[in-house]
């Protein structure tokens, strides 16, 4: 039998502004923090562009910059750690949920894994014009950033798997 995903968002969903959960079916078994390291391990010349652009433009709001993904692996996390620009709310082997909190609006990031299939739920509550106009382009980028992440996710642990077998 398969499991439910456990799913955390900001708010019930009829009162989020953005919501997206995108899923794939994993080759082997891993934690949540395990997926998140290979997530990020390597972001590609678009992200970083996209992130140096976001931060140039946001600081004109007076919006922190957050720099991106270091690439840094972590081997453990505890509520109240920083996964980069990310604020660990919860974590467990399956779950790992993390926020990012501004005067515009609230990012809800959730991993979760149950038997090997990975969500990743994506929640955002604006709460003033530069937050909605933020999310017009951020949000359709986002759906298609999670989905290649999740690719990526798949061909590593595909090629990790492949040579364990060789």
């Amino acid at each position: 039998m398969v499991g439910t995903s456990v799913v955390h968002t900001l708010r019930p969903l009829s009162e989020l502004d953005y919501y997206d959960c995108r899923s794939a079916a994993l080759a082997a078994d891993i934690s949540v923090l395990e997926a998140w390291n290979i997530i990020t391990a390597q972001t590609g010349w678009f992200m970083r562009l996209a992130f140096r652009v976001r931060d140039r433009i946001s600081s004109l709001f007076g919006v922190k910059r957050i720099g991106g993904f270091s690439g840094s692996r972590r081997q453990t996390v505890s509520v109240g750690d920083y996964l980069d620009f990310f604020l660990v709310e919860h974590c467990a082997p399956d779950v790992l949920v993390l926020t990012e909190r501004d005067r515009h609006l609230d990012v809800m990031i959730c991993l979760s894994i149950t038997a090997r299939v990975v969500t990743i739920t994506s929640s955002v509550v604006t709460h003033n014009a530069f937050g909605r106009a933020y999310m017009v382009p951020v949000g359709p980028a986002h759906k298609v950033i999670i989905q290649r992440n999740l690719r990526q996710l798949q061909r590593a642990l595909a090629q990790g798997a492949s040579a364990l077998s060789d």
